[in-house]
Protein backbone atom coordinates (compact mmCIF):
# COMPACT_ATOMS: atom_id res chain seq x y z
CA UNK A 1 0.00 0.00 0.00
CA UNK A 2 1.18 3.53 -0.84
CA UNK A 3 1.31 6.37 1.70
CA UNK A 4 0.42 10.04 1.20
CA UNK A 5 0.87 12.66 3.94
CA UNK A 6 -0.36 15.82 2.32
CA UNK A 7 -2.63 18.72 3.26
CA UNK A 8 -3.77 21.11 0.54
CA UNK A 9 -4.32 24.84 0.85
CA UNK A 10 -8.13 24.76 0.61
CA UNK A 11 -10.93 22.60 1.99
CA UNK A 12 -12.12 21.91 -1.56
CA UNK A 13 -8.77 20.44 -2.55
CA UNK A 14 -8.59 18.28 0.57
CA UNK A 15 -12.05 16.84 -0.09
CA UNK A 16 -11.34 16.39 -3.78
CA UNK A 17 -8.09 14.56 -3.06
CA UNK A 18 -9.85 11.61 -1.43
CA UNK A 19 -12.16 11.25 -4.43
CA UNK A 20 -9.26 11.54 -6.88
CA UNK A 21 -7.40 8.75 -5.09
CA UNK A 22 -10.53 6.59 -5.35
CA UNK A 23 -10.87 7.40 -9.06
CA UNK A 24 -7.31 6.33 -9.80
CA UNK A 25 -7.65 3.05 -7.92
CA UNK A 26 -10.97 2.30 -9.64
CA UNK A 27 -9.40 3.00 -13.02
CA UNK A 28 -6.39 0.75 -12.25
CA UNK A 29 -4.12 3.76 -12.65
CA UNK A 30 -2.60 3.33 -9.21
CA UNK A 31 -2.69 1.13 -6.14
CA UNK A 32 -4.25 1.15 -2.71
CA UNK A 33 -3.25 4.11 -0.57
CA UNK A 34 -3.37 5.47 2.97
CA UNK A 35 -3.59 9.26 3.15
CA UNK A 36 -3.39 11.39 6.31
CA UNK A 37 -3.95 15.13 6.67
CA UNK A 38 -4.82 17.75 9.28
CA UNK A 39 -6.97 20.84 8.63
CA UNK A 40 -5.52 24.27 9.30
CA UNK A 41 -8.86 26.11 9.56
CA UNK A 42 -12.49 25.48 10.45
CA UNK A 43 -15.06 24.29 7.94
CA UNK A 44 -18.18 22.13 8.05
CA UNK A 45 -18.53 18.99 5.94
CA UNK A 46 -21.93 17.49 5.18
CA UNK A 47 -22.37 13.80 4.50
CA UNK A 48 -23.52 12.94 0.98
CA UNK A 49 -27.24 12.90 1.84
CA UNK A 50 -27.30 15.54 4.61
CA UNK A 51 -29.38 18.71 4.37
CA UNK A 52 -27.53 21.79 5.58
CA UNK A 53 -30.76 23.38 6.81
CA UNK A 54 -31.22 20.48 9.24
CA UNK A 55 -27.66 19.50 10.17
CA UNK A 56 -25.92 22.88 10.53
CA UNK A 57 -26.46 26.04 12.59
CA UNK A 58 -26.34 28.17 9.46
CA UNK A 59 -26.52 31.51 11.25
CA UNK A 60 -23.61 30.60 13.54
CA UNK A 61 -21.50 29.44 10.60
CA UNK A 62 -22.28 32.56 8.59
CA UNK A 63 -21.48 34.84 11.54
CA UNK A 64 -18.16 33.08 12.15
CA UNK A 65 -17.25 32.85 8.46
CA UNK A 66 -17.17 29.04 8.55
CA UNK A 67 -17.79 27.63 5.05
CA UNK A 68 -19.89 24.53 4.37
CA UNK A 69 -18.95 21.73 1.98
CA UNK A 70 -20.23 18.28 1.06
CA UNK A 71 -18.17 15.11 0.78
CA UNK A 72 -18.67 12.18 -1.55
CA UNK A 73 -19.29 9.62 1.23
CA UNK A 74 -22.20 9.05 3.57
CA UNK A 75 -22.37 9.52 7.33
CA UNK A 76 -23.11 12.58 9.42
CA UNK A 77 -22.06 16.21 9.36
CA UNK A 78 -18.76 17.13 10.99
CA UNK A 79 -16.66 20.19 11.79
CA UNK A 80 -13.11 20.10 10.48
CA UNK A 81 -10.69 22.22 12.51
CA UNK A 82 -7.16 22.25 13.89
CA UNK A 83 -6.95 19.38 16.36
CA UNK A 84 -8.68 16.96 14.00
CA UNK A 85 -6.72 14.22 12.26
CA UNK A 86 -8.03 12.75 9.00
CA UNK A 87 -7.17 9.48 7.35
CA UNK A 88 -8.37 8.03 4.06
CA UNK A 89 -7.96 4.46 2.88
CA UNK A 90 -8.51 3.53 -0.75
CA UNK A 91 -8.84 -0.24 -1.01
CA UNK A 92 -9.44 -2.71 -3.84
CA UNK A 93 -12.70 -4.62 -3.44
CA UNK A 94 -12.08 -7.39 -5.95
CA UNK A 95 -10.63 -10.53 -4.44
CA UNK A 96 -11.05 -9.31 -0.85
CA UNK A 97 -13.90 -11.14 0.99
CA UNK A 98 -13.84 -8.73 3.95
CA UNK A 99 -14.73 -5.82 1.65
CA UNK A 100 -17.70 -7.33 -0.19
CA UNK A 101 -20.36 -5.35 1.72
CA UNK A 102 -20.78 -2.14 3.69
CA UNK A 103 -21.07 -3.78 7.11
CA UNK A 104 -18.21 -6.20 6.47
CA UNK A 105 -16.00 -3.32 5.37
CA UNK A 106 -16.88 -1.24 8.42
CA UNK A 107 -15.91 -4.05 10.74
CA UNK A 108 -12.72 -5.00 8.89
CA UNK A 109 -11.35 -1.45 8.68
CA UNK A 110 -12.50 -0.19 12.07
CA UNK A 111 -11.18 -3.20 13.95
CA UNK A 112 -7.75 -2.56 12.48
CA UNK A 113 -7.88 1.19 13.16
CA UNK A 114 -9.07 0.58 16.73
CA UNK A 115 -6.23 -1.84 17.33
CA UNK A 116 -3.66 0.63 16.03
CA UNK A 117 -4.99 3.43 18.23
CA UNK A 118 -5.31 1.20 21.29
CA UNK A 119 -1.56 0.67 21.19
CA UNK A 120 -1.25 4.41 21.99
CA UNK A 121 -4.00 4.93 24.59
CA UNK A 122 -4.36 3.92 28.26
CA UNK A 123 -7.94 2.72 27.66
CA UNK A 124 -8.85 0.65 24.61
CA UNK A 125 -10.42 2.21 21.52
CA UNK A 126 -13.50 0.22 20.50
CA UNK A 127 -16.02 0.16 17.66
CA UNK A 128 -19.43 1.58 18.65
CA UNK A 129 -22.56 1.67 16.53
CA UNK A 130 -21.84 1.04 12.86
CA UNK A 131 -19.08 3.53 12.10
CA UNK A 132 -17.83 5.18 15.29
CA UNK A 133 -14.71 4.67 17.36
CA UNK A 134 -14.98 5.27 21.11
CA UNK A 135 -13.08 5.33 24.35
CA UNK A 136 -15.59 4.12 26.90
CA UNK A 137 -18.90 5.56 25.74
CA UNK A 138 -17.40 8.74 24.25
CA UNK A 139 -16.99 9.05 20.49
CA UNK A 140 -13.47 9.88 19.32
CA UNK A 141 -13.87 9.28 15.57
CA UNK A 142 -16.54 9.12 12.89
CA UNK A 143 -16.09 7.26 9.63
CA UNK A 144 -17.77 6.82 6.25
CA UNK A 145 -17.26 5.07 2.95
CA UNK A 146 -17.89 5.48 -0.76
CA UNK A 147 -17.99 2.35 -2.91
CA UNK A 148 -17.34 1.86 -6.60
CA UNK A 149 -17.27 -1.36 -8.60
CA UNK A 150 -13.62 -2.28 -7.99
CA UNK A 151 -12.44 0.06 -5.24
CA UNK A 152 -13.72 1.86 -2.16
CA UNK A 153 -12.87 4.93 -0.13
CA UNK A 154 -13.03 4.60 3.66
CA UNK A 155 -12.18 7.76 5.55
CA UNK A 156 -12.54 9.10 9.03
CA UNK A 157 -11.81 12.01 11.36
CA UNK A 158 -10.10 11.43 14.70
CA UNK A 159 -10.52 13.99 17.45
CA UNK A 160 -7.07 14.56 18.93
CA UNK A 161 -7.20 18.11 20.33
CA UNK A 162 -10.40 19.51 18.80
CA UNK A 163 -12.47 22.36 20.24
CA UNK A 164 -15.56 20.33 21.14
CA UNK A 165 -17.60 23.32 22.45
CA UNK A 166 -17.11 24.88 19.01
CA UNK A 167 -18.67 21.78 17.44
CA UNK A 168 -21.64 22.26 19.76
CA UNK A 169 -21.94 25.87 18.60
CA UNK A 170 -21.86 25.10 14.87
CA UNK A 171 -23.87 21.87 14.70
CA UNK A 172 -27.32 21.13 16.16
CA UNK A 173 -28.24 17.72 17.49
CA UNK A 174 -28.05 15.40 14.46
CA UNK A 175 -31.13 14.08 12.71
CA UNK A 176 -30.08 10.50 13.43
CA UNK A 177 -28.03 9.01 16.24
CA UNK A 178 -26.64 5.60 17.22
CA UNK A 179 -28.35 3.93 20.18
CA UNK A 180 -25.33 4.33 22.45
CA UNK A 181 -25.44 8.14 22.15
CA UNK A 182 -28.61 8.23 24.29
CA UNK A 183 -29.52 11.81 23.34
CA UNK A 184 -26.30 13.29 24.70
CA UNK A 185 -25.23 16.73 23.48
CA UNK A 186 -21.99 16.99 21.50
CA UNK A 187 -20.05 18.15 24.57
CA UNK A 188 -21.18 15.10 26.56
CA UNK A 189 -20.80 12.65 23.69
CA UNK A 190 -17.50 13.56 22.01
CA UNK A 191 -13.98 13.28 23.45
CA UNK A 192 -10.41 13.92 22.34
CA UNK A 193 -7.79 11.19 22.17
CA UNK A 194 -5.08 13.71 23.16
CA UNK A 195 -2.49 11.96 21.01
CA UNK A 196 0.48 13.23 19.05
CA UNK A 197 -0.35 13.25 15.30
CA UNK A 198 3.04 11.78 14.44
CA UNK A 199 2.33 8.80 16.71
CA UNK A 200 -1.06 8.26 15.09
CA UNK A 201 0.46 8.44 11.63
CA UNK A 202 3.12 5.88 12.48
CA UNK A 203 0.57 3.52 14.05
CA UNK A 204 -1.68 3.67 10.98
CA UNK A 205 1.23 3.13 8.62
CA UNK A 206 2.25 0.05 10.56
CA UNK A 207 -1.31 -1.30 10.73
CA UNK A 208 -1.81 -0.98 6.96
CA UNK A 209 1.77 -1.68 5.83
CA UNK A 210 1.75 1.69 4.08
CA UNK A 211 5.28 3.01 3.72
CA UNK A 212 6.10 3.42 0.03
CA UNK A 213 5.33 7.01 -1.00
CA UNK A 214 2.40 7.80 -3.27
CA UNK A 215 3.81 9.46 -6.39
CA UNK A 216 1.00 9.54 -8.97
CA UNK A 217 0.26 13.11 -10.21
CA UNK A 218 -2.89 14.55 -8.68
CA UNK A 219 -3.10 18.12 -9.93
CA UNK A 220 -5.17 17.72 -13.11
CA UNK A 221 -7.81 15.43 -11.57
CA UNK A 222 -7.88 17.54 -8.42
CA UNK A 223 -8.45 20.77 -10.34
CA UNK A 224 -11.33 19.21 -12.28
CA UNK A 225 -13.08 17.94 -9.16
CA UNK A 226 -12.59 21.24 -7.33
CA UNK A 227 -13.99 23.43 -10.10
CA UNK A 228 -16.75 21.11 -11.32
CA UNK A 229 -17.90 19.89 -7.90
CA UNK A 230 -16.44 20.94 -4.57
CA UNK A 231 -16.40 24.69 -5.26
CA UNK A 232 -20.01 24.79 -6.49
CA UNK A 233 -23.15 25.64 -4.55
CA UNK A 234 -25.00 23.07 -6.65
CA UNK A 235 -22.98 20.33 -4.97
CA UNK A 236 -22.37 21.74 -1.49
CA UNK A 237 -25.90 23.03 -0.81
CA UNK A 238 -27.89 20.75 -3.09
CA UNK A 239 -30.32 19.58 -0.38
Amino acid sequence: MRFLDRVFATPEENLACDEALLDFCEEDVDSEVLRVWQPVRRFVVLGYTNAASREVHLAACNAAGVPIYRRTSGGGTIVQMPGCFNYALVLRIDGHPALTGINETNRYVLDRIAGALSSLTPAPVTVCGQTDLCVGDRKVAGNAQRRRMRALLFHGTLLLHADIPEIERLLPFPSSQPDYRMNRAHTAFLANLSLNPAQVTAALQTAWHAHAPYTHPLNERLDTLVHMKYRTQEWNMRR
